[in-house]
Formats: C-alpha cells, structure tokens, sequence
C-alpha cells in the first residue's frame, strides 16, 4: 500500500480541483453556488444533481483541509479493506444520502450547503466498525483513543451542535453517520 490509494487520492484531488474552480469561477459568476451547492428547497423543483456535487464545494481552504485530511487518515484504510469499487460506492452513497436525509427534513430551506463532510461522516464510522479497537491520537491534547470511541464522541458533538444554530450543516454529519451505518449493516447482512 502506497501513501495513498487510488480512490481516495482521485477524491482529495477532484475535491481540491473543485475547490480552485469554485474560488475563481466563483467571484465571477456568485450565482455558481445557486446551481451547484445543496438547496433543499431547489432540489424538490428538480435540481437533484445538487445531491453529487455539494460534495465537492467547500467553504474555505480550511474546511477543504479538514476534510480532505480526515479521508486521508480514515479513508485510506477502509479503500486498502474494501478495494476501490466498494470505497467508491460507500463514499458516494454515504454523501448523497446525507444530502437526501438533509433535503427531506429542511425541504423549506433555501440556505445552501457545501462540503463532503456527510460522506466523510459516513467513512469515519466505517473506520470505527471495522478498525474499533486502533488508537488515535486526538490533537491537540494527544490523547490515545480507541477509533470506536471516536465516532461516538463526534456523534454526540454533532448531535449536540444541532441545537447551537450556527452556520454549519450538523444534520448533514450525522445524516451520513446513519446513512453509512445502514449500509453497512445491510452489507453485512449480505454476506451472511
């Protein structure tokens, strides 16, 4: 196993890409958001392709960065488990899921939402399921923790965030943490 395999490195790269685009096209053309980032309220008047490519706007270089570091750290290792395909799938299921759970409880909402954090959502669960018992160091504090331990702190974190009314999609994370629990059950499920 290299440094990266070959879907998550495709993802950071694409979403990166992406990113360059939408900084450059987007002062130009501020309606670029309209037509490409999650809008509930525009995707029940058909703009579902908005469900695949929020997925790849982000709202800066540090929630680009964010993102895109925790699919190298989580990622990496369930693509090496899975294979590419399967990675590939579980990714996009996982991020289109959340960006349907999202749209069917705010289908009011004209507010758009941006970033891939309900498919990394998704991959940190997997992680945590598959690879409960490894340890990460949580920075700043450094502090060993076991992977499974991980998910649920941040479950709770984004459950709890719901309630803060800040500018962040919380129901998008978890949307992805259920979406990618589900899968994962019925995938076992079929293997048995």
């Amino acid at each position: 196993m290299g440094i990266l395999n070959r879907g998550t490195k495709n993802i950071i790269i694409a979403t990166s890409v992406v990113f360059v685009f939408q900084i450059l096209v987007g002062r130009a053309y501020p309606e670029y958001i309209k037509y490409f980032a999650l809008i509930p309220g525009l995707v029940w008047k058909g703009y579902v392709w908005q469900l695949f490519t929020y997925m790849f706007l982000h709202g800066g270089i540090w929630h680009l960065a964010m993102n895109m570091y925790a699919l190298f750290l989580f990622g990496n290792d369930i693509e090496y488990y899975w294979g590419t395909k399967e990675f590939y799938k579980f990714y996009f299921i996982t991020g289109i899921g959340a960006g349907i759970i999202y749209a069917i409880l705010r289908f009011h909402s004209y507010i758009p939402v941006i970033g891939a954090s309900g498919a990394i959502f998704g991959v940190l669960l997997a992680y945590g399921l598959y690879f409960p018992e490894r340890r990460l160091m949580i920075f700043p504090l450094f502090i060993p923790i076991k992977a499974i331990h991980l998910v649920y702190i941040f479950g709770a974190i984004e459950f709890l965030s719901i309630f803060a009314h800040d500018n962040v999609a919380h129901l998008a994370h978890l949307s992805g943490l259920l979406v990618g629990y589900l899968y994962i059950r019925w995938k076992r499920r079929r293997l048995y």
